[in-house]
């Protein structure tokens, strides 16, 4: 497979270029997961790209591959408790940090999917859509991808009945009609919206029926 990508940032001499990507930012549930990778122009990887745009089989394939080839690497996460109290974006810079700070290499640059950047100690630059620009955020992406799909795999079955495994956490009508059903669990995250509204319902129902009770209690005591 031929690697279809532009090196939107070349390194200059021996300056070494770290890519950086997330996946999770947009799930009811679960950690936020972040990589950082170091390619070493020495070792080319075919067939990097987004990790969207690869199937499950080529992106399980890559892993290996990258980790092996990869001048250094590194994946990090930002927990469900620290996305409810930072917020996610926050949570995200966060892991993306760690992710950095994790390489056994210091990088000289670091380029970052997307339009922001976390503060790190060495220079940085946002790249939009970096992912299917740039060889190492591919490579990151990947790294994020697999890490966090093999998790969700994980939690389906500490966590049955909402389907995990299949929409990885992200919004689908079935994890929402879930929610509604079961409650939120363990691993959902209190600040975004349906899990709110799921937590409000139940507390709803609760309310309801301890009133109830406490109604058909009045009404023994008075017969």
């Amino acid at each position: 497979m031929t690697q279809m990508m532009i090196d939107w940032y070349v390194p200059v001499g021996d300056e070494l270029v770290a890519g950086v990507d997330e996946v999770g930012r947009g799930p009811l549930c679960g950690a936020v997961v972040t990589a950082a990778v170091i390619l070493d122009p020495l070792r080319p990887i075919e067939g990097l790209n987004d990790s969207k745009k690869l199937t499950a089989a080529r992106r399980e394939a890559l892993f290996p591959i990258i980790q092996e080839r990869a001048l250094a690497w590194c994946i990090a996460r930002a927990e469900v408790e620290e996305i409810d109290q930072l917020n996610i974006l926050h949570a995200t810079m966060l892991a993306m940090q760690r992710a950095v700070a994790g390489l056994a290499v210091r990088p000289n640059r670091v380029l970052v999917d997307g339009n922001r950047c976390p503060v790190l100690p060495m220079p940085s630059e946002p790249v939009i859509k970096g992912d299917s620009r740039v060889p190492a955020i591919a490579a990151a992406s990947i790294l994020a991808k697999v890490s966090r799909d093999r998790e969700m795999q994980e939690l389906e079955l500490l966590y049955p009945g909402y389907g995990i495994a299949q929409h990885k956490g992200y919004p689908t009508p079935v994890h929402l009609s879930a929610l509604r059903e079961l409650g939120a669990s363990a691993i959902h995250r209190r600040s975004f919206a349906p899990v709110r509204v799921a937590l409000d319902s139940a507390d709803s129902c609760g309310d309801q029926i301890q009133a109830g009770a406490v109604r058909r209690h009045a009404v023994n005591t008075s017969l």
